[in-house]
């Protein structure tokens, strides 16, 4: 397997490179920053699969996809992205991606998911299953990516401080989005923030 490996995270592009080039039958043919990147390799290297994030400056993932499918409809692409929300689930599908997964899924998984779908089987993770079958919120719409990213990894029990840590933000941005967050959703605390992110 041909695989291209589209991330703006230099750290996360060549940890899965390295991972990933473990597996006999992977062979990594480019890596990629963003989706105009993507679309050049793609021409150059005909990838059988592209792992591809949605959160990237110029082109992003979703409208990467989109083009890449375009002009290369035989190319498997599997979304790797820490975004599991229905509006951007469902975007990306739409797009022409073959499956979705986030990134808490163990490298020795997402091996194997690759080969699944490089052999025409359609991946969802069970986090993004979940959230295509079970009612939402509505108010979940009102938030932007990185409000619901930050409800999200409230609604798994995280800290300010972890929160921070894991989309590269200061405490204090990340208190100001609560604020506003609590406020669309109209909740007052953390707990029933998670109850409104979770909500059947």
């Amino acid at each position: 397997m041909k695989l291209l490996i589209v991330d703006d995270d230099q750290l996360i592009r060549k940890s899965l490179k390295i991972s990933l080039s473990r597996e006999a039958d992977i062979t990594i043919v480019g890596l990629a920053e963003d989706g105009a990147e993507a679309l050049e390799i793609c021409k150059t290297s005909e990838p059988d699969v592209v792992l591809m994030d949605i959160n990237m400056p110029g082109i992003d993932g979703i409208a990467a996809t989109r083009l890449i499918k375009k002009h290369h409809p035989e190319v498997k692409i599997m979304m790797l992205t820490t975004f599991d929300d229905r509006p951007n689930i469902q975007q990306a599908l739409a797009a022409g991606a073959d499956g979705y997964l986030v990134k808490t899924d163990k490298i020795a998984n997402i091996a194997g998911k690759l080969r699944l779908l490089q052999g025409g089987v359609g991946i969802l993770g069970a986090d993004v299953l979940q959230k295509l079958t079970r009612k939402e919120n509505p108010a979940l719409e009102t938030l932007t990516p990185r409000e619901r990213d930050i409800a999200r990894l409230i609604a798994q029990g995280q800290t300010n401080k972890e929160i921070a840590a894991s989309l590269f933000l200061s405490e204090g941005t990340v208190r100001n989005n609560i604020v506003v967050i609590m406020e669309k959703l109209n909740v007052t605390n953390r707990t029933q923030l998670s109850m409104a992110y979770y909500n059947d």
